[in-house]
């Protein structure tokens, strides 16, 4: 067989089954959904004019939205790049996502799953909206562009230029519509688990531990092990993740708090040691070498700072939080306010998590915070997964984040992109007795998908430097 007569025979093969291969891109189209496209779209035909109605004036107040909230983004990057420190970051609403820099590798799962459903439920929207506003529906299909998935209507284009602006409105916007009511539904989910996964998990009992990193600090024979459920974090009541989360914020910020010690205990248990100073000006008094021996400061009854190279555990084993000799003075046995001495950002914290013994955790509360998977919802029963209420709970995260970054940016008026569209018959749609001339009213919607392109190709360009570049 000749290469001529294999390459016509693979693309019959490929036409056969509606393949269409290019370089980094990858598309199939099929018919075969085209009947239930079609009943979906003569259903409650006065339900779905009032939704897609609904659609059009999300869809033009999105593009409106979008515009502006690009430009605020834009402002924020710009800010960011001209500091010094890079954290306004994580409150822009929207961020470039790089695999691997801003996206850890072990979610591309739940991001590429998220990305093509939202896309789907998109070309559905379009698909619909078309036929029910008498447009021919040809075929739905998926592709792949490099590694990103998504999806496609193909529609009668002839069709689609009869029929009047606001019929096309309806059509262009229904996509956005449909994404922002996929993060809605995504949203109400994510609310509603605890209640939809009562009957098999409980959950305000604390922050189960799902997961710690074989390098986490809490990794060993006295720290946190799966399925261990942390309580507290020093005087910290911890109910669930978000309690987690928050403790150790407060810890990060608040200076290092103290244990009461009764001064008989306190000198039964010092080493003799001489103190040194590190270079942020803290002070070092153990210099055995000692993983278990930590040193702390106390104010003498003399009112002058000393230091006491202490067994940790030992030491503050039962004893109560502090924050000066006062709060100590309560059971009539001299007791003084020992504190950690420990350099500027590293913490002391004493981790309950019954009915195992309490983990001391020496070291920066963020270490603590990203090498320890946790889960607000604890098993009924031994047999269920502690993991399943997690999987839910981050792909609905994921689908509200990435439904809701779709709409957005295909308001967007950049071409092409669903907002070109919208913008063009919006402005058939309301300027054609202002602007009389539909070359003139093209010249506009030319010039504003040139500055909505603009803006958009910035933002990308900007916030890919900054995840990159930082």
């Amino acid at each position: 067989m000749s290469s001529s007569s294999l390459r016509a025979s693979y693309e019959d093969w490929l036409t056969y089954y509606g393949l269409t291969v290019s370089p980094f891109h990858m598309r199939w189209q099929t018919a075969l959904f085209n009947r239930l496209f079609y009943s979906w779209g003569r259903w409650k035909p006065r339900l779905l004019y009032l939704w897609f109605n609904m659609g059009m004036i999300f869809g033009i107040a999105a593009m409106f939205g979008s515009v502006i909230l690009l430009g605020k983004t834009l402002l924020q990057t710009l800010s960011q790049m001209l500091s010094e420190s890079p954290t306004g970051q994580n409150d822009q609403m929207l961020q470039v996502v790089v695999p691997g820099v801003n996206l850890p590798i072990s979610q591309l799962s739940y991001f590429f799953t998220a990305i093509l459903i939202s896309g789907v439920i998109h070309e559905v929207g379009h698909g619909v909206a078309a036929i029910r506003e008498q447009v021919r529906f040809n075929g739905f299909g998926i592709f792949i562009f490099i590694v990103y998935p998504g999806a496609f209507v193909d529609l009668f284009t002839t069709h689609l230029q009869l029929i009047s602006p606001v019929q096309q409105l309806r059509i262009f916007c229904a996509g956005v519509w449909h994404n922002f009511v996929l993060g809605v539904a995504g949203l109400v989910v994510l609310f509603l688990l605890p209640a939809i996964l009562f009957p098999l998990y409980y959950t305000n009992a604390g922050a189960l531990v799902t997961e710690v990193a074989e390098d986490s600090p809490a990794n060993g024979p006295r720290g946190l092990f799966v399925g261990d459920l942390v309580t507290s974090l020093q005087d910290c009541p911890v109910n669930s993740v978000e309690d987690w989360n928050s403790c150790l914020g407060k810890i990060s910020v608040k200076p290092q708090t103290g244990y009461c010690i009764k001064t008989s205990v306190l000198q039964q248990l010092s080493y003799p040691s001489r103190g040194f100073k590190r270079l942020d000006g803290t002070i070092e008094c153990c210099n055995n070498n000692s993983l278990t021996d930590v040193c702390f400061s106390y104010i003498n009854n003399l009112n002058s700072h000393q230091y006491a190279c202490l067994p940790a555990r030992k030491a503050i084993e039962a004893s109560q939080l502090c924050r000066t000799d006062v709060d100590c003075q309560k059971d009539f046995v001299p007791s003084l306010c020992v504190t950690p001495s420990l350099e500027n950002q590293t913490r002391f914290i004493r981790v309950k998590h019954p009915p195992q013994v309490d983990m001391l955790f020496v070291g920066h509360p963020l270490h603590l915070q990203y090498t320890v998977s946790l889960s607000s919802f604890v098993p009924r029963h031994n047999f269920l997964s502690v993991d399943l209420p997690v999987v839910v709970e981050t792909f609905c995260k994921y689908l509200i984040s990435l439904s809701g970054a779709l709409a957005v940016i295909n308001a967007v008026p950049c071409f092409a992109l669903d907002g070109q569209w919208i913008l063009n018959s919006f402005l058939e749609a309301t300027l054609n007795t202002l602007i009389v001339e539909k070359q003139n009213r093209e010249l506009v919607g030319f010039l504003i998908l040139l500055a909505g392109s603009t803006l958009l190709a910035a933002n990308v360009a900007l916030g890919l430097w900054v995840v990159t570049a930082r």
